[in-house]
């Protein structure tokens, strides 16, 4: 099972690091930090370039704000180290949905079990 898992790490992208990623993270890597979901951040030394390790699948929705920012060369020091202020009425980061059970569903949406009731509206029939 190794040799698959491997196999897999030196073609696949999108359950974890590829082996090159691995290797480039290993060699001029510098990690700078973490966020709640277990996905991890790294730099060059000369922060020329900046990428995530996810911890899991590689969705981009799950990079928070915060970290977002640092990614794109937006903040010059990592939320690990100069957190940003937050407002009150600011929710807490969530993924993208879409495509998964937990996805938004409107009434009267076919993903739902029996359609609603609906008075308002007359099915058209030829006459």
């Amino acid at each position: 099972m190794g040799i698959l898992k491997t196999l897999l790490r030196a073609f696949t992208w999108w359950d974890g690091q590829t082996l090159n990623t691995q290797l480039y993270t290993w060699r001029k890597g510098v990690k700078v930090g973490e966020d709640a979901q277990g996905n991890r951040f790294y730099r060059t030394q000369d922060d020329k370039r900046r990428w995530v390790i996810f911890n899991g699948e590689c969705e981009a929705s799950r990079v928070s704000p915060d970290w977002h920012g640092w990614l794109h060369h937006t903040y010059k020091e990592p939320p690990s180290d100069n957190p940003l202020p937050h407002k009150a009425w600011e929710k807490e980061h969530e993924e993208n949905l879409t495509g998964t059970a937990l996805a938004y569903a409107p009434a009267g949406s076919i993903r739902k079990g029996k359609p609603a009731e609906r008075r308002d509206y007359e099915a058209w029939s030829p006459e």
